[in-house]
């Protein structure tokens, strides 16, 4: 028997994943893990909400928000950044969206997942409403990337290489199992969640550079949310709805190696491996980014000293960043040409330098046509070679074998608090900045939310 859109022969005997899963949710002890995993949950909470809050005036959520009032939503849940209140469903949508508008969440390196989106978004939306603990909220983001890394693994790299945003298209797992366990469900219930999900994979990878991409996270966290609550209802779905023949994993991927799920479940996390992005866009970009930022620093590079950037690259740079001549910001997110433009004119790539205005100034556009990149297998997507050219006839090298905020690399919390701050003091002023970067940092602490999401919104 083989599984449909597959050209292997399918699994008829594939372990219980979504069973396995479903108890792993349910019976996990609270707090069953070590200090490091504890404190890269609150990292990656922290992490997201202020991603969330930095782009909640851009027209994207504008423009989403603009919709969801049509719908005349219940003031269920709060829109980060934001004073306008929504349904929960849809708070989980838009803060998802947020999120991962300015391309600067986090990311699990092993599948390029951006696990914080779907999960959180849903868990925070559905916890105010329900009255839930941070506690509460902690437990379920471990367990809820758990499921979406896991079958991320599990599938990856052939799932994304047949065109498939990864994020969106496992994250409603993630959501669901996060969401049924704030709900307190069975496991029955749980499995019946993740079934229900599963028949809602959101992400075309053609999207990227549009806003349709940060709609997938959003729309993965409502779609886990909205599973949950009919499964607490009595909703039924497939009890194999992953592994199955015909199920999500054996139709989504040629490759499907169970032992990705199966081995240590509630013994290694996920969430460990989780990264934090320095730099506003593509994942793929950054190592390039970092070069240059290095040689500018190093040698006292102006502008005007470059005569030309040469980039070697693995493939998934040119496939995934290769647009030479972006139009706007969302675009630029995914031009390694524009990236290590600004990296060499202002010495970082934040938001700000993926501003519309940014990406059409004369200056940035004359480095970037400085800049070629040159496709070598032999080097790894994690890494780059760069060698900048000067009017004075000198060449600098480097090689990056891993940027700063890689998991060989990572991101000290002064540096997670500084993006933090950056991203949400525009939006909530620097005291309220400061209250929120706290008690994100401290959220298994609060017994209730209120104060968490008076910080993070606008009054």
């Amino acid at each position: 028997m083989t599984a449909r859109n597959t050209t292997v022969k399918a699994d008829a005997n594939a372990p219980a994943i979504t069973e396995m899963l479903a108890q792993f949710v349910v019976t996990q002890p609270s707090r069953s893990w070590s200090d490091a995993v504890e404190a890269q949950a609150h990292r990656t909470f922290a992490n997201w909400a202020g991603c969330a809050v930095g782009p909640s005036t851009h027209e994207t959520i504008e423009a989403a928000l603009a919709a969801i009032q049509e719908l005349e939503p219940a003031k269920q849940a709060a829109v980060l950044g934001r004073s306008e209140r929504v349904d929960m469903a849809n708070a989980a949508l838009l803060n998802g969206i947020s999120s991962h508008t300015f391309d600067f969440d986090d990311t699990h390196l092993k599948t390029i997942i951006h696990p914080a989106g779907p999960v959180a978004s849903a868990i925070l939306a559905l916890g105010e409403h329900l009255g839930s603990s941070g506690r509460q909220l902690i437990d379920a983001l471990v367990l809820g990337v758990e499921v979406s890394c896991r079958v991320g693994n599990a599938i990856y790299p052939d799932h994304y290489d047949r065109g498939w945003h990864i994020t969106g298209s496992t994250g409603m797992l993630g959501s669901a199992a996060a969401c049924s366990r704030v709900l307190g469900l069975s496991a029955l219930q749980t499995q019946m969640a993740l079934g229900i999900a599963a028949s809602q994979p959101v992400g075309l990878r053609e999207q990227f550079g549009s806003m349709t991409k940060p709609f997938h996270p959003g729309a993965a966290a409502k779609v886990g949310l909205m599973a949950a609550l009919m499964a607490k209802h009595g909703y039924t779905a497939s009890r194999r709805a992953l592994e199955a023949p015909r199920g999500l994993m054996q139709v989504f991927s040629d490759k499907t190696d169970w032992r990705e799920i199966t081995q240590n479940l509630g013994k290694t996390w996920e969430i460990e491996l989780n990264t934090y992005k320095p730099f506003a866009c593509g994942i793929v970009i950054h190592p390039a980014i970092d070069a240059c930022v290095q040689l500018r620093a190093q040698h006292n590079l102006k502008p005007e000293q470059v005569a030309k950037v040469t980039l070697k690259a693995h493939p998934l740079v040119q496939e995934l960043t290769g647009k030479k001549t972006p139009s706007d910001g969302l675009l630029a997110k995914f031009s390694v040409f524009h990236s290590c433009a600004v990296a060499l004119l202002y010495g970082r790539a934040g938001e700000h330098e993926y501003a519309d205005k940014v990406v059409t100034a004369p200056q940035v556009i004359a480095l970037r046509d400085k800049v070629e990149l040159i496709v070598d297998r032999s080097i790894h997507e994690a890494s780059v070679d760069v060698t900048i050219e000067t009017t004075e006839g000198h060449a600098h090298h480097i090689f990056v074998k891993s940027a700063i905020g890689s998991i060989e690399r990572p991101m000290s919390n002064a540096q997670l608090k500084a993006k933090f701050v950056d991203q949400s003091a525009p939006i909530l002023g620097a005291a309220q900045t400061e209250k929120a970067w706290g008690l994100c940092m401290h959220l298994s602490e609060q017994e209730k939310l209120d104060e968490l999401l008076q910080s993070l919104t606008r009054r």
